[in-house]
């Protein structure tokens, strides 16, 4: 049987956080995987993901933007010619892979935690690959 799954997402902004943690349990689900390991990776050099609040949006407001005052798009001194310098650094930044224990057939994360895609460079097609092990 086949473990490896890829999760397709169309992003919609630029600069975008996706709640995809039901889609991967969709996935642990739809495998029957009881226990074992969830790898998450993204393929792409100006996106990432992360694990953190899915409660609160303001959340992942305050993290985009701390990343784009840090990491501003319009800072003159990129020299990559595309003019996505911005993206590829927060990517680097945010990472662009995830492992989570699955455990009693569901993603063990914490009470407040949920897995995001995120978009550095958008509107995209875009893709997620789920290895489970």
């Amino acid at each position: 049987m086949d473990n490896n799954f890829v999760i397709e997402i169309d992003t919609k902004k630029n600069v975008e956080f996706i709640d995809i943690t039901e889609r991967i349990q969709e996935i642990v689900f739809l495998k029957k995987q009881t226990t074992g390991q969830c790898f998450i990776t993204v393929p792409h050099t100006t996106a990432g993901i992360t694990i953190n609040e899915n409660a609160d949006p303001d959340v992942v407001s305050d993290i985009i933007a701390y990343l784009d005052r840090s990491v501003p798009s319009n800072d003159t001194r990129y020299k990559h010619s595309e003019g996505n310098s911005a993206a590829h650094i927060k990517s680097s930044l945010m990472g662009t892979s995830l492992s989570v224990i699955i455990e009693n057939g569901n993603l063990k994360l914490g009470t407040w935690q949920g897995i995001y895609f995120c978009e550095f460079d958008g509107p995209r097609k875009r893709k997620i690959w789920i290895k489970i092990t």
